[in-house]
């Protein structure tokens, strides 16, 4: 089993946080949400994962490429390295990755997670993970027929026609059709809005015979904006509240108030403070005098005499003051 997990995006939508960041390596609960998603699929897998190819842009960094080969070797995978440099579309993101596009392969975009109690069936010819949704006017939808099998896909729908919305992971019996099929879009330079587009060769795909079946998450996190990255922590510390280790044995809790879920990191130090429920607190971070709840705080970050509820705040910042609601990214000081 592969998984090609292209991500090099800017991330434009989360600004501060992705400026010095990529998108994918801001944490959930203390791990990167590429990590969290890598985790995911892997338990609806039966199968090994052999190969996990990462689609970015050349500027990330070498700091940041190996991270994600660590990512992939922690799931027991080798971590490949694939550059996009120009962007032409989801199809094309993809075909960055031509090299492991083969086999039983899951195909995931970074920007979103799930939680699912299916199991993949690698029988079928491919899967597309979606979620019944209530306004499916602004997601890509599947139609499905009596048999349970998709038939269509529309994007963006006017009338309603599916409340299926397609949450960005797939999965191909055959990698090397869908590479195919792609290789043919982009040699003849069959673009749709100036861009080689995944939809169009799963259309492609099912005019040809393959067939697709939907794969149906109980839940589908969003993780393209700081307040839905919010949100996503929250729903995450629930689902692991029982795990062992989410405040580490090194951190401090100095005359302080931890109200579960939190996840605490390495060396933190928590003082004179109230945190929690839902917050995530990087390694080696300092929080003095505060009441933070339902935030992530990144590492190596100062926070004292605060009040912080809904607040993302990057790695290395510094604040001091009262306001409830902030989005600070890395570097940064703010003192009121």
């Amino acid at each position: 089993m592969n998984i090609i997990i292209p991500m090099a995006g800017m991330g434009k939508r989360m600004r501060p946080h992705t400026l010095t960041v990529p998108k994918p390596l801001v944490p959930i609960a203390g791990k990167p949400i590429v990590e969290r998603l890598v985790e995911d699929i892997v338990k609806v897998c039966t199968e090994q994962i052999d190969n996990i190819g990462f689609v970015i842009g050349r500027n990330f960094g070498e700091d940041v490429e190996a991270d994600l080969k660590g990512i992939a070797e922690k799931s027991g995978a080798q971590g490949h390295i694939f550059y996009q440099d120009e962007a032409l579309g989801t199809a094309h993101a993809i075909y960055c990755a031509k090299e492991i596009l083969e086999g039983n392969t899951v195909v995931a975009f970074a920007d979103t997670l799930f939680k699912a109690d299916f199991t993949l069936d690698v029988e079928k010819d491919g899967i597309i993970w979606v979620k019944q949704v209530e306004d499916p006017s602004a997601f890509g939808v599947v139609q499905l027929d009596d048999d349970k099998q998709i038939t269509a896909f529309v994007e963006k729908p006017k009338s309603f026609v599916s409340d299926l919305a397609i949450i960005g992971i797939y999965y191909f019996k055959k990698g090397e059709d869908l590479r195919a099929e792609i290789a043919e879009l982009i040699d003849h330079k069959i673009m749709d809005s100036g861009e080689y587009q995944l939809t169009r060769v799963l259309e492609n795909l099912t005019s040809k015979g393959t067939k697709f079946y939907p794969g149906t998450v109980q839940e589908w996190l969003d993780c393209g904006n700081k307040t839905a990255t919010v949100n996503t922590n929250h729903r995450y510390l629930e689902y692991i509240k029982d795990d062992a280790g989410l405040v580490d044995a090194s951190a401090q809790v100095i005359n302080s108030v931890i109200i579960p879920p939190v996840y605490i990191g390495k060396q933190a130090r928590i003082i004179n403070s109230v945190v929690g429920p839902h917050v995530s607190v990087g390694h080696r971070t300092e929080i003095t005098d505060s009441r933070v709840e339902n935030s992530i705080i990144q590492k190596d970050s100062e926070i004292s005499h605060a009040i912080l509820k809904d607040s993302m705040i990057g790695n290395q910042a510094v604040f001091e003051g009262k306001s409830k609601t902030m989005s600070v990214g890395d570097f940064n000081t703010i003192t009121e």
